[in-house]
């Protein structure tokens, strides 16, 4: 799978808003949007007249970004929002606020989404009891998520629920804080995604 290897306050500078991808970082004055409001490179100062799709393109990749997903897999989950009774671009944010990496970030188990991958990927975690190293797994309400006996005395795992203790835990999931256990309460709910994100642009460059 293609990583991107750049810095990624260059991506948040890019879209022009905070897409908390550096962790605690994105809460200090050492923000890169905060101290240089404009997009990277040599031209980023430059007026550029937008678009109608440029714009569309922009709150897509906004989406695509804050989740690290590849644009193959998230074509493939608004297809399969389209595909689902409701609106299409709820459906999508709902769809991709079920994987796992997205719900180990939203529990305080890990600073950041790319956070949550990798320590998913190195197996620190259990799907109902059992391990699990995928994290593109979409959960339901239900699963149970939690720390394995091994690694709960990782700095990077204690750190990150130290910093979460600022954050609110969406009300579709619930934290056991001390068993390090976290529960999907019920499905997710398109008011409490944090990202300010247009779905509406998003359904209409998929359209085209």
């Amino acid at each position: 799978m293609a990583r991107y290897l750049e810095s990624v306050c260059k991506i948040c500078r890019r879209e022009g808003s905070k897409l908390f991808l550096k962790g605690d970082r994105c809460f200090s004055n050492k923000c890169a949007v905060e101290k240089r409001a404009y997009a990277p490179g040599e031209h980023g100062q430059r007026r550029i007249k937008a678009t109608d799709y440029s714009i569309q393109l922009r709150e897509k990749q906004k989406m695509r970004r804050s989740y690290g997903v590849m644009e193959r897999q998230f074509r493939n989950y608004f297809r399969k929002a389209e595909r689902t009774r409701g609106t299409p671009g709820e459906n999508l944010i709902r769809l991709i606020e079920r994987r796992l990496d997205n719900i180990i970030y939203r529990l305080g188990f890990a600073s950041s989404r790319a956070e949550a991958r990798q320590l998913v990927g190195h197996g620190h975690f259990t799907l109902n009891g059992r391990g699990v190293n995928i994290p593109s797994i979409l959960l339901r309400p239900g699963d149970v998520v939690a720390v394995k006996e091994s690694s709960r005395e990782l700095l990077v795992i204690k750190g990150a629920l130290e910093s979460a203790k600022r954050q609110t835990l969406p009300s579709w999931l619930e934290m056991d804080p001390q068993r390090l256990m976290g529960t999907v309460k019920s499905w997710p709910t398109r008011e409490e995604v944090s990202l300010p994100i247009q779905d509406q642009l998003i359904v209409a460059i998929y359209s085209k």
